[in-house]
């Protein structure tokens, strides 16, 4: 094993140069396109079935990639291994499905043995293969065309190149269908529903806002009350009210401020230290732009509103909490 510590220039450089390659590769990518592309993507969309895409080994990996992006972006998909398939996995494929194989050399043994039992059927075949005088790509009913020049690896072994390829072509694919489809980002939260991303796309401020007590006093209450209101509802702030309607609002700094500007407080209401005019939310507005208006602001709780009532606050931990931010 050698243990000598190589030069940063010489790492960097190495690193570079891969980046480049496969940069490259892709930029000449759009150039492959042919109408076999739109081709491909009115028979996904007439298509009454689903997207089957199989692979060996790297470019298996790929498949399950163009798999989860084309299912989370409206387009059923499913990955078949292709060594599976020709050992029992074949039945995945069924009469209205499309069927997408990806294979760089499009010569492999396996998809040698796949192709012929997959055009028994009526499915439509498409190749995604760095090579159009393949086995896969003369069999096939359409061509997306991966070719690169070279891997980004020295030996030109390891599929680097090549697989960045398949995968770029593999989202642009997906991102005509989503286009084409109208897939919104209503749609995208149906499918994404859980962790930060679902959360951003459909958590609106009154789901926060039910989680919260409601802090709230009276204009004409003394300053004691409105302190003892802060501390218990532990959001730092309090709504001030005029009976129902909001004309104020008193925050942690707000009672900083009044205990540097006064030596004795008694006699002090809440409506002698409130800011006026607070900023306030509609409770049906999405949580990911209450933070969007707290950062604008400098703020850390925005007053909720439905319609023209006061029901809570909503707070810059409770969007932390979430994971939104």
């Amino acid at each position: 094993m050698n243990n000598r510590l190589i030069a940063t220039d010489t790492i960097i450089g190495l690193a570079k140069k891969t980046i480049e390659t496969e940069r490259d590769a892709i930029a000449q990518l759009s150039s492959l396109l042919t109408d076999d592309f739109a081709s491909i993507v009115n028979c996904i969309i007439q298509a009454k079935g689903r997207v089957i895409i199989s692979g060996i080994g790297k470019s298996a990996i790929i498949a399950t990639k163009i798999v989860a992006t084309l299912n989370s972006t409206g387009t059923p998909a499913i990955f078949m291994h292709a060594g599976d398939a020709i050992h029992g996995d074949l039945g995945t494929v069924q009469d209205n499905d499309v069927v997408i194989c990806i294979s760089n050399s499009g010569n492999t043994p396996e998809i040698k043995m796949l192709v012929p039992l997959i055009k028994r059927g009526t499915n439509k075949l498409i190749a995604m293969t760095g090579n159009t005088d393949s086995f896969l790509a003369k069999q096939a009913d359409y061509i997306l065309n991966t070719h690169v020049e070279k891997e980004a690896c020295p030996n030109g072994l390891a599929p680097t190149t090549s697989t960045t390829a398949q995968l770029v072509m593999g989202d642009a694919l997906a991102i005509v269908l989503l286009e084409i489809k109208g897939f919104t980002s209503s749609d995208f939260a149906k499918y994404h529903p859980g962790g930060s991303l679902g959360k951003r796309l459909y958590l609106r401020v009154s789901d926060l806002v039910s989680k919260n007590q409601v802090p709230s006093v009276q204009q004409d209450e003394d300053v004691k009350k409105v302190i003892v209101e802060i501390s218990k509802k532990m959001l730092g702030v309090t709504a001030v009210l005029d009976r129902e309607k909001v004309v104020g609002i008193v925050t942690d700094g707000d009672i900083r401020r009044m205990l540097n500007k006064y030596d004795n407080i008694k006699g002090l209401t809440a409506k002698d230290i409130m800011t006026t005019n607070p900023k306030t939310i509609s409770a049906n507005t999405l949580a990911i732009k209450a933070l969007e208006q707290m950062q604008k602001k400098g703020i850390s709780q925005l007053l909720a509103m439905d319609n023209d009532t006061y029901i809570g606050v909503i707070h810059l931990h409770n969007l932390i909490n979430e994971g939104i931010l």
